[in-house]
């Protein structure tokens, strides 16, 4: 696949990071029909609506009086069920725009959900072990299941809608019938928490991947296993492909697309969505939604790039993945390859509460003490409300299916992939506008040294199209970032490696001499950033973290500051308003850097201190000093938040400066704008001296 120019586009990248609630993020989910809606819960009690690739809440579901912790669309996308950590259950109308119903029962944190294929059913999973069947136009539980011994983590329907599949924290995963209301069967070869299964869209087959990095597969007509694959890190979800020809699944930054019988890693991409909760299918691109503090962030890999379907020198090989293990275990079933049984979807919509029976393992009523009263449901429904934010959006997307068009629908672009290399084409230097031959000095053991572009003395001439770099007579040039997916050294200049002479050919001493002047170079840096990075651990480990950032901006060297602040803001609970105080005066620096690396390292801290640290600055400055006696620590705590005040009324003026950029540091620095849209409405830390 090649963009306009002949520029290769990425295999993946990250269609969109944003701030999406007040609090820290629980959960994220993808509708799986259209693949263009997300919902996101969190700790404000909210859940939101948004529109894949914008960042602008098209609505806000609000209601619940505790954390959201799991949401998830039905079938049609026009349904949303919601669960709290107190274990209430709402189901919301998308296209009305209302709740539906407040379903009660469970008792503690709900923790997964499935739709029913046909008919207005639900399940709901739950930490208190129990799995409950709900018709979402009654009140309470229809049937409660009883097996597990820990939270189930997943739930899902087989496409007829006659089984119900669950796996949870006990290592199990079991197969329910519905009718029967009982347990066929149950699985037990995982030896950690089972966190995603999913049914094949056509086969008997069941997909279980779990914490223990393991793949399995499950042949639900023998009731074995068929395969087992290790992956690299734990499974967080699976997903068959929309032909059930490969199954993809997703952990930490990689996803893994896997085949059965026999068991094999055809293809495995470098993502780097952190902690991927969703994944869904749409114009043959795959969509993974993850989430992290209070952020939500989309990426998108081409199918058409990746590897889904396996050779004939793949089967012979059983070809493997490096890194990635491809294992027969012992026990798997070598004849349950043969032809499987296809499900026979009904024509008509087959409910799950017909033919139900009685048995230990499903009760009909309701447990004594999960009723409510009518003035209790008034209430909530009261207190229930969905806020239309994006009214053109909702329009779009909600609306229209309850009108009669004379037109088809329109369908859904895939997303556009971005070049694989941000550079200018026919290797245009990355800034023109620096002058050849520019001296870079030599580094110290303390000072690194930054890399320095050299550019070529003649430029590029402007074609018909447009100029990559405008000159200052057409417009401003534009901050110039180095892009972190660069896949080539930004400080090296091309014509340092090659020989003066242009004529004859070098022989491999010279080669190897012109190749090694620059290596030297390269060691004494990479040799001297060691040394520092290690003085920094061993004062970490021996005076703390203060005394470790202390000497990091001690070195003056900015790569050694961002190295440990990546590190603290892994762990927010890491903060203090003393590393606050330390470490703004260098968020400012790297704010203003040219590297995309540094800018989102000083973007990640300055939001963790304006969430968690602006507060108590702002209480601390307005209660001002101790009126009776001498309070030694609390003069010094407003010291530290007048340090910090004025040092943010310093960086909000760089944030000012650089919100009106376009392009996702634009972005960046907008939401930081309206996180630190509290400093311009309060007076300046001089106002309190």
């Amino acid at each position: 696949m090649a963009a306009a120019g002949g520029a290769t586009t990425k295999m993946s990248w990250r269609l969109q990071e944003f701030e999406a609630h007040a609090g820290r993020v629980c959960c994220v989910a993808l509708g799986k029909s259209t693949g263009r809606l997300l919902a996101s819960g969190g700790e404000d009690c909210r859940v939101n609506i948004w529109s894949v690739s914008k960042a602008n809440c098209i609505m806000s579901l609000c209601g619940h009086r505790k954390a959201v912790e799991c949401v998830h669309f039905n079938v049609s996308e026009e349904q949303l069920v919601t669960g709290s950590q107190s274990g209430s259950i709402r189901v919301w109308d998308l296209e009305a725009a209302k709740m539906l119903r407040t379903l009660t029962g469970h008792k503690s944190n709900i923790t997964s959900f499935g739709f029913h294929p046909f008919g207005d059913f639900l399940a709901s999973g739950s930490t208190d072990t129990n799995i409950k069947m709900w018709d979402v136009r009654r009140k309470g539980p229809i049937y409660r299941y009883k097996g597990h011994t820990a939270a189930v983590r997943s739930l899902a329907f087989s496409p007829d809608g006659k089984w119900l599949a669950s796996a949870g924290d006990d290592c199990t995963v079991k197969l329910w019938d519905l009718k029967q209301a009982k347990t066929i069967t149950e699985f037990t070869a995982h030896t950690s928490a089972v966190n995603a299964i999913q049914f094949h869209p056509n086969e008997y087959l069941l997909a279980s991947g779990g914490a223990d990095r393991w793949v399995r597969l499950w042949d639900l007509e023998k009731f074995c296993q068929v395969g087992a694959l290790q992956d690299t890190g734990a499974i967080r979800c699976v997903l068959f492909s929309a032909d059930g020809g490969c199954l993809f699944s997703g952990h930490a930054d990689v996803l893994g697309v896997c085949a059965w019988e026999p068991d094999r890693w055809l293809d495995a991409v470098t993502v780097g969505w952190g902690r991927v909760c969703d994944l869904t299918l749409c114009n043959r691109q795959l969509i993974g939604a993850s989430h992290q503090l209070s952020g939500v962030a989309t990426h998108v890999v081409d199918l058409k790039r990746v590897k889904t379907s396996a050779t004939a020198s793949d089967h012979d090989a059983a070809a493997v993945v490096p890194g990635r293990a491809a294992t027969q275990s012992p026990s798997a079933d070598p004849k349950a390859g043969a032809l499987r049984r296809s499900y026979e979807r009904p024509a008509a919509a087959c409910p799950p509460s017909q033919g139900l029976k009685q048995s230990a393992e499903a009760e009909r009523r309701s447990p004594e003490g999960e009723r409510r009263s009518p003035s209790e449901d008034e209430a909530d429904e009261k207190v229930s409300s969905a806020e239309i934010h994006n009214a053109q959006d909702y329009r779009e997307i909600f609306q229209p299916r309850n009108a009669i068009s004379r037109t088809p629908p329109r369908m859904s672009e895939p997303f556009p992939a971005p070049p694989e290399d941000e550079r200018p084409l026919n290797n245009a230097p990355l800034f023109p506008e620096q002058r050849p031959g520019s001296p870079s000095a030599l580094p110290t053991p303390v000072q690194r040294v930054e890399p320095t572009v050299v550019a070529c003395v003649k430029r590029p001439a402007p074609s018909a199209v447009g100029q990559v770099f405008p000159t200052s007579e057409q417009a401003p040039v534009p901050p110039q970032i180095f892009p972190i997916g660069r896949n080539e050294p930004t400080g090296l200049n091309v014509a340092d490696f090659l020989s003066g002479r242009r004529c004859g050919i070098l022989n491999e001493n010279e080669v190897l001499n012109h190749i090694h002047n620059g290596h030297a170079t390269m060691c004494v840096m990479l040799s001297n950033r060691r040394k520092n990075l290690q003085s920094v651990r061993d004062v970490w480990a021996r005076q703390g973290i203060k005394s470790a950032l202390d000497a990091a901006v001690s070195m003056n060297d900015l790569s050694i500051v961002v190295d440990v602040l990546n590190i603290i803001n892994l762990q927010p609970s890491l903060w203090k308003l003393d590393v606050c105080a330390t470490s703004l005066p260098q968020i400012d620096k790297l704010l203003q850097s040219k590297y995309e690396s540094y800018l989102q390292c000083g973007c990640t801290s300055l939001k963790i201190i304006m969430k968690y640290f602006w507060p108590l600055i702002w209480e601390t400055l307005r209660a001002g000093p101790s009126s009776v006696g001498v309070d030694v620590t609390r003069e010094e705590r407003q010291q530290k938040c007048r340090v910090c005040c004025k040092r943010l009324q310093n960086i909000n003026n760089v944030v000012k400066s650089k919100a009106a950029q376009v392009g996702r540091h634009g972005c960046a620095f907008g939401e930081l704008r309206m996180l630190m849209a509290p400093l311009d409405q309060q007076p300046s830390p001089n106002y309190y001296m």
